[in-house]
């Protein structure tokens, strides 16, 4: 397994870690079934750190090719948000989700889903549902994904997360077709978020935070002072367009924006406060630069 590391937490739920990466997944079905699932998934885990690895220079560029199942989901991802910068990595937690989704989701599997620190890919089986809990504005929020629906990956991104961010919102909710491409929409809805040129607004060149960012020289939010409700309704407002832009592409199917308190939302997104929750997930305050 190469350092991956595999152990069972309560509630049934299988802890893949190895490195950066740290995913809570599970599968539900009949035993055999959910016991072989586990089996696959860490397997391919195992995999995972060294494959990345391997093409960490190409993922960190805007378009060069990419040969590795998990490089191919993050740059097919990224591919429809290309009109602004962006590299593969915007997707990288999302695309590990998917993957090892992928394999979770085998014959007799009705319901699996894999959380990578928060980005979380589906499988939902006809008649099937899962409930997420996220936790990302103080306060408990629920997101109810059923197996009709066109949503099988979420994602939140924004400043206070593990990646640096352009803009600053304090978080970004995506739900997509996909873990990656819900990742990758995140992203780019939480740079919109933003109030260019705001003295309250404290940033810094990203490789100087990290020498091999994608992001090189780009500034990237460190710290943001106090709004007006004035202030920080615009800069929701103008993540809310971008989001509205990418779903009447048909890029995600719903988006939740915070910042400050303030909440926006767009598509086929409720957040019901109180609901019980099947997977549960608390966007991380502590920065993981990546």
């Amino acid at each position: 397994m190469s350092g991956a590391l595999v152990a069972r937490l309560a509630g049934n739920r299988l802890h893949l870690q190895h490195g950066p990466i740290d995913i809570v997944a599970q599968a539900f079905g009949p035993k055999a079934a959910v016991a072989a699932a586990e089996a696959r998934a860490a397997a391919r885990f195992g995999t995972v750190l060294e494959e990345l690895a391997a093409e960490l220079p190409a993922l960190r560029a805007e378009d060069a090719p990419v040969t590795g199942a998990i490089a191919q989901r993050m740059t097919a991802a990224v591919s429809p948000f290309r009109a602004e910068f962006i590299t593969p990595m915007a997707a990288v937690a999302g695309a590990v989700a998917d993957e090892i989704l992928a394999v979770l989701a085998g014959p007799g599997v009705r319901r699996a889903y894999a959380n990578n620190g928060g980005d979380i890919a589906l499988h939902l089986a006809p008649g099937q549902m899962l409930t997420c809990a996220l936790a990302v504005t103080g306060g408990l929020d629920s997101v109810a994904v059923r197996a009709e629906d066109r949503v099988r990956g979420i994602a939140t991104s924004g400043w206070r997360g593990r990646s640096f961010s352009l803009g600053i919102a304090d978080a970004v909710t995506v739900l997509a077709r996909s873990a990656a491409i819900a990742d990758a929409a995140a992203t780019m809805i939480a740079n919109a978020v933003d109030l260019p040129g705001h003295t309250g607004i404290a940033r810094r060149p990203a490789q100087e935070m990290q020498s091999d960012s994608d992001l090189g020289a780009r500034l990237v939010t460190m710290g943001v002072a106090p709004l007006t409700a004035a202030e920080r309704d615009a800069a929701l407002a103008a993540g809310l367009r971008a989001a509205e832009g990418f779903r009447a592409r048909g890029l995600i199917e719903g988006a939740a924006l915070f910042l400050q308190g303030g909440r926006m939302a767009t598509g086929a997104i409720a957040l019901p406060v109180g609901e019980s929750a099947d997977v549960r997930f608390q966007y991380p305050q502590d920065r993981h630069p990546g």
